[in-house]
């Protein structure tokens, strides 16, 4: 999936907005988000404190551990889906979604379905099945 070069810069990206926020330096429209995502995640605080740790740990699910980076790039990612409207009508279910759970639990829920079609893609080695993901998002309602 990524080189460890390139999880590595991504993960380097996370901490540095991290770290920028904590120094009320100016952040980009990109690192505000992120910082978002990190706020509404205090149990990942302790691996953007632990750059040195953090930055070439491999999070492994069989051992009931959580990835935080890639938890967080599921909701970043979720966030784009939602203000590009892609696929058409996430942006409606999103805010229907909201109104019932709530905007974090409701992304919550929609990255249960974007993991299924990113995982099914990957095992099949085609793009992503928009009509099964937007699908998948319209049985949360």
């Amino acid at each position: 999936m990524f080189d460890n070069s390139n999880r590595d810069s991504l993960r380097q990206f996370y901490f540095t907005s991290w770290q920028k926020f904590q120094n009320q330096s100016a952040l980009t429209p990109l690192e505000q988000q992120i910082v978002a995502v990190i706020q509404a995640h205090p149990e990942y605080h302790f691996a953007l404190e632990n750059t040195d740790s953090s930055l070439q740990k491999d999070f492994m699910p069989e051992m009931g551990e959580s990835n935080p980076f890639l938890h967080m790039g599921m909701h970043i990612g979720l966030m784009e889906q939602i203000s590009t409207n892609r696929p058409e009508g996430i942006r409606e279910l999103y805010q229907k979604l909201s109104v019932k759970l709530g905007n974090h639990d409701a992304e919550h829920r929609m990255m249960d379905c974007l993991a299924e079609a990113i995982w099914t893609a990957q095992k099949n080695q085609q793009p992503p099945d928009d009509t099964a993901y937007f699908n998948c998002l319209k049985t949360l309602l």
